[in-house]
């Protein structure tokens, strides 16, 4: 199945929907998530639930209802739904149809988001770096932006050795990391060069961070894409970048860029994360702004690829063995990957 590039296909994965603090205790939100409307509230229990939007007695949308405990209340008729979207009390009368129920998804809070995926269950918990697993985060986002192209596309840049070369002259040798998840959701890519001596500020870094360079992307269910730079150079620690993709109408692209890095204890280690945090926001501005007008005028058709365009077609077939989710459109016949 071509998934790839594929408008009518939203494959399973982790999706943001909103900010954190746009769901405080008690609240509820209605958002439109890859052609869905879904609604978002935090019980009273801190917890967030995610359901389909439009109640299934007369389809009012639940994000101008009321929590109540843990429930959500339809404004119209007051029924309350669960957290798995199951009916639990319906004013009127005592006894509850079986079909009284909405679709219910899984969802995440990391990183400053609230995250749903297009299922009840999700097959993966939401991507980490290796760098900073099990340790308390310090996330900050930029601005979201969209571009006029497919998210899979966006995502390509930073493993395209021939642009980096030819663009950013950055001379780079790019080995690819097999060790996957066990899923197949995740893949990684490592690129390896010699620093760059083009300008006295090259040179300068060349001399405090060592000859080399190394960073790494981890892309997660074709979605979200994990970027490490300044690995194993002397006198800096890794920065970390989030770009998380999300597909839009009228096939559009939504890019939310988030900085991620440790949470250092005291008022040194808060203005040591701070300063970090302000120079992954460096990187990441001198990398978009100047890819944007490529991505935002591409008619993506790839006819012949070279030897050096190796991780591309490796990242296309990654995507291709991803798993669609049931937020697809109806005409796409979904394989049923459990019969496997």
């Amino acid at each position: 199945m071509q998934i790839f590039n594929n408008w009518d296909i939203v494959a399973k994965g982790w999706y943001i929907a909103c900010a954190s603090q746009e769901i405080p205790k008690k609240q509820a939100k209605s958002v439109e998530l890859c052609g869905q409307k879904i609604v978002i509230f935090r019980g009273e229990d801190g917890q967030v639930r995610a359901l389909d939007a439009y109640c299934p007695h007369l389809g009012t949308d639940l994000g101008i209802g009321k929590v109540d405990g843990n429930l959500i209340r339809c404004v119209f008729h007051h029924w309350a739904f669960d957290k798995d979207g199951i009916c639990e009390d319906i004013p009127c009368q005592s006894e509850i149809p079986k079909k009284a129920k909405v679709k219910s998804y899984a969802t995440a809070e990391k990183y400053g988001f609230i995250w749903v995926y297009p299922d009840r269950n999700a097959l993966e918990n939401l991507v980490e770096f290796d760098e900073l697993k099990g340790k308390e985060l310090v996330a900050e986002p930029d601005q979201a932006f969209t571009r006029n192209c497919h998210y899979h596309i966006c995502m390509m840049n930073g493993i395209d050795a021939q642009h980096l070369r030819t663009i950013h002259h950055l001379d780079i040798e790019m080995e690819l990391s097999l060790n996957r998840s066990q899923l197949g959701t995740t893949i990684d890519f490592t690129m390896v060069g010699e620093f760059p001596q083009t300008t006295w500020r090259e040179r300068l870094g060349k001399k405090f961070l060592g000859s080399k360079y190394q960073y790494s992307m981890r892309y997660a269910d074709g979605c979200i894409g994990l970027l490490t730079m300044m690995k194993n150079v002397r006198l800096f620690p890794p920065l970390h970048l989030i770009y998380a993709y999300t597909p839009i109408t009228p096939r559009k692209t939504k890019i939310q860029p988030i900085y991620v890095t440790e949470k250092r204890p005291g008022i040194l280690g808060f203005l040591i994360s701070k300063f970090l945090l302000f120079c992954t926001r460096l990187a990441y501005y001198m990398l978009r702004d100047e890819d944007g007008k490529i991505y935002d005028n591409i008619q993506f058709n790839p006819q012949l690829l070279l030897k050096i365009d190796q991780p591309l077609a490796e990242y296309m077939q990654y995507v291709n063995k991803l798993e669609p989710s049931q937020w697809s459109k109806n005409e796409v016949q979904i394989p049923d990957f459990s019969k496997k």
